[in-house]
C-alpha cells in the first residue's frame, strides 16, 4: 500500500558534489516549480511491479487527480482518496474502506510531496547509461542518504516540457515500481466530491477506521 505514495519523492532538493549534479537539481527544480504552478492536474499512469528474484512481474494502470494537498488515485479495482487530512482507501472486491490519518500514515509520501516538494536527503545525478530518441528526456537518478525505505530512485523528465515522464523506485528487498504519465492534463474543473469519499454511493460498504 505505502509503495504506491511512493509515487511520484522524486522531487529533491539535493547535496552537490559536481557539475552534473548541479545541473540535475536545477532541472528537478524547474520541473517543480512548473508543476506546482497548476491549480489541478489529472495524469493516466501506467503501473508495473516487478521482482527478478521472486519472478514477479505485476502490471496496472489508473488515473491520479491532484489539488493542492488533496489527491484521488483510481487503479484497478483500489481507489486512494485524501483531502489532506484524511485518507480512505477503497477496495472494490472486498467491499471495504481502510480510512487513516495522514499523520498516522507513517512512511507513506503523498504525490502532492513527490510532485511539488522535495528536501535534503538526496543526492541527484544524471545518468549516462540510457540513451532516448527524444532528446529532450533525461534520466536522472535520486540516492537517498538514508537507505532504510529504498535504494534509490530513477526519474525521467523532459527539459523541454519541463515535464515528468517516468519515474521508478528502488525497494531495498529487491522490488522496482515503474509509473509512466501517459497524458497529464492541468487545470481542471473537477467536482465537488473528487478528494471525498461518499459513503452514500457505497452502502454496504464494510468501514474500518484505523484512527
Amino acid at each position: 500500500m505505502k509503495k504506491i505514495f511512493v509515487i511520484v519523492l522524486l522531487f529533491v532538493s539535493v547535496s552537490i558534489v559536481a557539475q552534473n549534479d548541479k545541473d540535475a537539481e536545477k532541472l528537478l527544480e524547474d520541473v517543480i516549480n512548473h508543476t506546482s504552478s497548476y491549480d489541478n492536474f489529472k495524469a493516466d499512469l501506467s503501473y508495473t511491479m516487478v521482482n527478478t528474484e521472486m519472478s514477479i512481474d505485476e502490471k496496472k494502470s489508473g488515473v491520479i487527480f491532484v489539488q493542492g494537498d488533496s489527491y484521488r488515485i483510481e487503479m484497478e479495482g483500489q481507489v486512494i482518496i485524501s483531502d489532506g487530512e484524511t485518507i480512505w482507501t477503497y477496495l472494490e472486491d472486498s467491499e471495504e474502506v481502510m480510512v487513516s490519518s495522514i499523520e498516522d500514515s507513517e512512511g507513506s509520501i503523498s504525490p502532492t510531496q513527490i510532485l511539488t516538494k522535495y528536501n535534503e536527503s538526496y543526492k541527484a545525478k544524471f545518468s549516462q547509461d540510457k540513451k532516448y530518441k527524444n532528446s529532450n528526456l533525461r534520466e536522472i537518478t535520486l540516492k537517498p542518504n538514508d537507505k532504510d525505505s529504498f535504494e534509490k530512485l530513477s526519474v525521467i523528465v523532459n527539459s523541454n516540457k519541463l515535464s515528468l515522464e517516468n519515474f521508478s523506485v528502488y525497494d531495498v528487498n529487491g522490488n522496482v515500481f515503474t509509473y509512466h504519465i501517459i497524458d497529464l492534463k492541468p487545470n481542471l474543473d473537477l467536482p465537488e466530491d473528487t478528494f471525498k469519499f461518499e459513503y452514500e454511493k457505497y452502502p454496504n460498504v464494510e468501514v474500518i477506521d484505523m484512527r
